[in-house]
């Protein structure tokens, strides 16, 4: 065997393969397909570069003998020559090297023991140099000696033992050029299956200490978490959450992946403290689309964020109440000085306007009964408008009132005991035609006469004031009762406020004709303001002591009524509502739904003023 083998090596050609030094064949660019690749498809396509990348590789370098020697020489010469070239470790390269002389040697003299000893000492000390040579990565002269081994002894198992290990070196080293090549290009970890961090994994599968494999993680590890780091400072913070996993996914508990996140975090939460604090300001001052953008952007940045949860509330009031809470009450600056009406924050919701068919004493227009909703709050005056308040409106404002005009009203004839028109009669002056008390509610005025003063209000506060609409009146008027009366069905059996009693007595003793039985509230006519307990929204008076108008045009039904609580005006309408029992109301007209009407200029001693405010 190993004299047929020498004969083989001694037929080779006279020079020695040269390694390629060309570059493996650059991969296909991976396909639209291969994005979302599963672990095992990612694994297999890992594989298929594998083979690939050897397939492609420069062939083995093979090793010829090369004999420079006399053919006259003696073999005892050559043989010394050998044995030199032997102790000096010349046992491949360069000319008359020890394997190359025994050989010509084994040529002329195929028993030579000399020789033949000698080529086993040279198979002896190549085995025991591939692995030294693949220790230090000369995979060059290891696959030489591989392949000189395999040529002299291709039945030994040890030297085919080797042959496995530098065919697996020689898939590292292809490997590792390949994944650099990638790293290089910038495919860290896309395209699925074709990116350096595959590469590396795989590496890693088969060599768990490769330290170039690791490195190579190590680099696209820092790449990544520079990126993310980058990507969180421009507020992309889907892409540094995306970028910082990828990182965390290389090398498993990294630590410089945990210290990059707890970065990245306190980088978020910096920037969540800053929208916060500007959202915080445009709810305050009213830019509520822009709060809005800011919580959504604030929502990105940290889902968590501390005090999300509130702000979003916040700005979801600010539309409802502008701002304020459901209940609370607040009175604005006028320009000329002193505050407007005190006002309170009507809760949203819903309710069943009118009454029921079945319902006493009930009124055809007062149906059809329909829900209104209230998507948005509004704000209602605590008391009536009073003398006073009034007073100031038309002193500062020039303004000439109706019933100052027609220098006439409606008043109660305490001879007669019924409502007359009386001459003289301005708004100045109380249910009787007296002097009115600065503190009662204001009455003899039209309805022409409470949009002036709105209009007024909105011009010193800023704000827009109106009359509320009859489904605002009703509804704050109810207050979330569903009864006949506010406080139920029957008659009240407690003191709710300026109603027809039958135990009111007028300055001259006269009775009601029609009132509530067993009940007495100390009054004849109106009472000062606030006299009363307010209902369950917090508003005094709305039912007693003065009715009120309200914005809506007369309708003599409810069908086709609006039913988000807004008014309904119809332009040029020759009438206006009346909403709200009075001190001079029968009974019935104090049910909830009763209602009235009257012509915008219309002025008498049972109708007043009650604000609204939008919010």
């Amino acid at each position: 065997m190993l004299t047929a083998s020498l004969a083989l090596l001694v037929a080779c050609g006279k020079e020695e393969a040269q390694v390629s030094q060309e570059p493996a064949a650059s991969p296909p660019p991976a396909s639209e397909s291969q994005a979302g690749l599963s672990e095992e498809a990612e694994a297999k396509q890992a594989q298929d570069i594998r083979r690939r990348l050897m397939d492609a590789k420069a062939p083995a370098p093979e090793w010829s003998p090369e004999l420079s020697i006399d053919p006259d020489e003696s073999i005892e010469s050559v043989l010394a020559q050998a044995d030199a070239a032997l102790s000096e470790g010349r046992l491949l390269r360069g000319g008359n090297s020890s394997l190359a002389l025994y050989l010509a040697v084994l040529e002329r003299d195929p028993e030579n023991a000399v020789a033949l000893a000698g080529v086993e000492q040279v198979v002896k000390q190549l085995k025991n140099r591939v692995p030294e040579a693949l220790g230090r990565g000369d995979l060059e002269a290891a696959a030489l000696d591989v392949q000189t081994l395999k040529r002299i002894r291709p039945e030994d198992e040890e030297i085919a033992s080797l042959g496995e290990q530098l065919a697996r070196e020689q898939q590292l080293q292809l490997l590792l050029g390949e994944a650099e090549r990638l790293l290089d290009a910038g495919r860290l970890t896309e395209p699925k299956g074709d990116n350096a961090a595959t590469i590396y994994r795989e590496i890693l599968r088969e060599a768990p200490e490769n330290a170039a494999a690791q490195a190579g993680l190590s680099r696209i590890e820092t790449a990544l978490i520079t990126r993310a780091s980058a990507a969180a400072e421009a507020g992309a913070y889907a892409e540094s959450d995306r970028l910082l996993a990828e990182a965390g996914r290389l090398r498993p508990g990294s630590q410089s992946v945990q210290n990059a996140s707890t970065r990245i975090v306190e980088l978020r939460q910096e920037r969540a403290n800053q929208l916060m604090d500007e959202a915080n300001a445009a709810v305050t001052s009213g830019e509520l689309d822009k709060a809005d953008k800011l919580l959504r952007e604030l929502g990105e940045v940290s889902a968590q964020a501390q005090g999300l949860d509130a702000l979003r509330e916040r700005i979801e009031h600010a539309r409802i109440y502008g701002g304020r809470r459901p209940g609370s009450i607040f009175n604005d600056s006028l320009a000329l000085g002193g505050e407007g009406p005190a006002l309170v924050v009507i809760p949203v919701g819903e309710f069943t306007m009118g009454s029921p068919s079945r319902e006493d004493e009930r009124k055809p227009n007062e149906g059809p009964q329909r829900t209104v909703s209230f998507q948005r709050g509004f704000a209602l005056g605590r008391l009536e408008v009073t003398v006073e308040e009034f007073g100031r409106f038309v002193e500062s404002s020039g303004y000439v009132p109706t019933s100052q005009k027609e220098r006439r009203s409606t008043v109660y004839d305490e001879r007669s005991g019924s409502l007359a028109e009386r001459r003289g009669v301005t708004w100045r002056n109380d249910y009787a035609g007296g002097n009115a008390d600065p503190k009662v509610p204001v009455v003899h005025v039209s309805f022409v006469d409470a949009e002036a003063y709105l209009a007024w209000l909105s011009q010193q506060s800023g704000a827009h004031y109106r009359l509320p609409s009859e489904a605002e009146f009703e509804y704050v008027l109810r207050a979330g009762s569903t009864s006949r009366f506010p406080w139920g069905d029957e008659g009240p059996s407690r003191l709710v406020g300026n109603l027809t009693g039958d135990g009111d007595r007028s300055p001259s003793r006269r009775t009601w004709s029609n009132a509530f039985k067993d009940y007495s509230d100390g009054f004849w006519g109106p009472a000062p303001v606030g006299s009363f307990e307010p209902n369950a929204f917090g508003i005094h008076d709305i039912n007693g002591n003065v009715s009120e108008w309200s914005l809506d045009c007369w309708h003599d039904t409810y069908a086709r009524g609006p039913n988000d609580g807004s008014a309904w005006v119809n332009p040029g309408c020759a009438r206006r509502v009346i909403r709200g029992g009075s001190w001079a109301s029968s009974p019935d007209q104090v049910r909830s739904a009763f209602r009235l009407t009257a012509a915008p200029k219309a002025t008498n001693a049972r109708v007043g003023i009650r604000v609204a405010r939008d919010l």
